[in-house]
């Protein structure tokens, strides 16, 4: 039975055929609200109450469909098939070549031009969580094979969103799904604000470093760098060092490589707590746990001059990412069987983000 209190829909608009869109928003008790859009399965809205219980969007957006389909930012969109880069837009499988969307550079990024972040979704209610469905065909941006996608939002009580994901496919294919939600826990996050005063913690020793077209090219410990956040270090401090990695990305876009737990069972991790996000003068916190084995952590580089929602114009490092999957390009990794889903098999991810706040700072 559909828990009405728990969530509602609206329209939201039209593609550019006509086809009718709607703004699903999931509540719980404590007066928090998350608003995704059957356009790209995405992230719109979260609005989360600050120390002193007065709510702000958390959440970097735009105001219509046609925002989201004309920007290039990826905001707050289920990404697939393949989460981040491919080098060369080409993959092998079982000796088979398979030439993919070359949609940066030479390069595969995000799931090509027409990624699953522009795909209309179908979508069930059930019980108050939100599920939504995609079907992927055989060639989509040149992967093989037809792939059905199940991604269910929940939202609890205690402030966390829980996505999971489930895929099937009837060949093998390259799989790795993420949310690509822009977080600015101010509150302020329509204005002119940027993240560097944002503290953040990532329980990672090692990151891939990345070379002139973002893939990675080895693989290196934190220690000593910009990118140590093993104990939690403001943003702005850390983007402001000298490293030649930092200047590649125009700050940090580089994916870590998540500590493993003992509680692993047959090669697959639990969902434990891997990063958080404190910002002081709201009080507010967004941890992040999955079971993923990578968090690609990106500030927001590329957003000067995005148009926002409103009269809003973002800025450099206005947002932060933190996308849980496989690595970058492992489909060329030695790990790359992983990632490879193949028809018997179901490709399944948990990620959980939790809003909460401290109530001093």
């Amino acid at each position: 039975m559909i828990r009405t209190d728990a969530l509602s829909s609206e329209p939201w608009g039209t593609l550019p055929d006509g086809t009718p869109l709607r703004l699903f928003t999931l509540r719980n008790a404590s007066g928090m609200r998350v608003a995704i859009s059957d356009l790209g399965a995405t992230l719109v809205s979260w609005l989360a109450p600050d120390r002193n219980g007065t709510p702000g969007e958390i959440l970097l957006g735009h105001d219509t469909p046609a925002d989201y389909l004309e920007s290039t930012t990826y905001m707050g969109g289920l990404i697939g098939r393949w989460a981040n880069r491919i080098a060369g837009a080409h993959v092998e499988i079982d000796g088979v070549g398979y030439a993919l969307d070359r949609n940066e550079g030479g390069n595969l990024l995000h799931g090509g031009a027409s990624g699953f972040h522009r795909a209309r979704w179908d979508v069930v209610e059930d019980d108050g969580a939100l599920v939504m469905r995609h079907r992927s065909p055989d060639g989509d941006a040149g992967f093989p094979g037809n792939v059905a996608v199940q991604v269910r939002y929940t939202l609890d009580d205690d402030g966390t969103l829980t996505i999971q994901y489930e895929a099937t496919t009837d060949a093998p294919t390259p799989l790795n799904l993420t949310s690509h939600g822009y977080f600015n826990l101010s509150g302020a996050a329509d204005a002119d604000a940027d993240v560097r005063n944002h503290r953040l913690s990532i329980d990672a020793d090692s990151f891939f470093e990345v070379d002139d077209t973002m893939i990675p090219c080895d693989r290196a410990k934190v220690g000593g760098r910009a990118f140590d956040f093993r104990e939690s270090a403001q943003i702005g401090e850390r983007l402001d060092w000298r490293d030649a990695q930092l200047d590649r990305a125009k700050g940090i876009d580089h994916c870590y490589v998540l500590r493993a737990s003992d509680e692993a069972s047959a090669g697959r991790q639990p969902v434990r707590r891997v990063a958080s996000v404190y910002e002081p003068s709201s009080g507010r916190e967004l941890t992040v746990a999955t079971d993923q084995p990578g968090l690609q952590c990106y500030t927001g580089n590329y957003l000067q001059g995005e148009r926002g929602r409103g009269d809003a114009t973002y800025r450099a490092h206005s947002g932060v990412c933190l996308e849980a999957g496989g690595f970058p390009d492992q489909v060329h990794m030695a790990g790359r069987d992983a990632v490879i889903l193949r028809a018997g098999q179901t490709y399944r991810q948990t990620t959980q983000y939790c809003v909460s706040v401290k109530t001093a700072a």
